[in-house]
């Protein structure tokens, strides 16, 4: 009998967390840019008894997340798509932050959108960097729902004069990634599937330790103290909340954004921090 097949792009602490979360009895499909991260979580998995297969992918790149699409629909049916792939605005320069963390995540939802079974779902990782701006204008938003993949950097709300860091540029990608999340409801419906987004805060990742310890860790610190729930969450919180929005108990919902910051962005409204921009 063949096996439902579970796809996790990004195999770092929310990605390893959520494919053990989901993967056992099933075929997981590892992907990641990262060969190291990739194999690791490869070999954690399998020595806990999970059945793993493996494949480099670069989200900024059609090519290359369309033939994972094609690897996942050759295993078997598709029924999870989990995607974690990102960049902070403290790894890299802006182009390369909306290449990854807009277009990328674009392109994901567009091609996994092709092979996605009936009754399947996927969560996008995005963040809560999405909902610390206001709403954009509305043909922007619009355009950064609906625009082909192919055509968004080119969109004049992502020009130079419209990014001017990798700290706006990041929360334009992930409020975008909201906007397809909702658009992209649309076309997986048509195919009996759902797709939502999990905005996490600070997690205890790698990539979140990364950020703590790097210049801007003192901003990350503010943002615990001033939450409501004064603490950081572990990637294990992320995976529950995936695993309830994949399964079949949230069979209504699709098209949505679950914020899961500890309060972070209650705490902005409320002017207990400031808004970066």
């Amino acid at each position: 009998m063949t096996k439902d097949i579970v796809v996790v792009i990004g195999s770092g602490g929310i990605g390893l967390a959520i494919a053990k979360r989901q993967g056992f009895g099933k075929v997981v499909l590892l992907a990641d840019f990262d060969q190291g991260v990739l194999d690791a979580a490869a070999r954690a998995m399998r020595d806990g008894g999970y059945v793993v297969e493996t494949q480099p992918v670069d989200v900024g790149s059609r090519d290359s997340v369309r033939a994972l699409a094609e690897k996942a629909a050759s295993l078997g049916p598709v029924m999870q798509v989990i995607n974690t792939a990102g960049l902070s605005p403290n790894m890299a320069p802006v182009a390369q932050i909306l290449k990854v963390d807009l277009y990328g995540s674009a392109v994901v939802l567009e091609e996994f959108g092709k092979v996605i079974a009936q009754g399947g779902a996927t969560v996008l990782i995005s963040s809560m960097a999405g909902h610390m701006m206001r709403q954009l204008p509305e043909e922007d938003e619009k355009a950064l729902a609906y625009t082909p993949a192919d055509e968004l950097l080119g969109l004049p709300c992502l020009q130079d004069d419209a990014i001017p860091n990798t700290l706006v540029a990041y929360m334009f990608a992930k409020r975008a990634n909201f906007l397809r999340v909702q658009a992209e409801a649309m076309n997986w419906g048509e195919r009996g599937a759902r797709v939502n987004a999990i905005s996490p805060g600070v997690i205890v990742t790698p990539l979140g330790r990364h950020e703590l310890e790097s210049e801007i860790g003192d901003i990350f610190r503010a943002m615990v103290e001033a939450s409501p729930s004064k603490r950081m969450a572990p990637p294990e919180e992320i995976a529950e909340a995936a695993a309830f929005l994949l399964g079949p108990t949230a069979g209504f919902i699709t098209g949505s954004d679950l914020l899961i910051d500890g309060g972070v962005i209650a705490a902005m409204r409320a002017g207990e921090l400031p808004t970066p921009g």
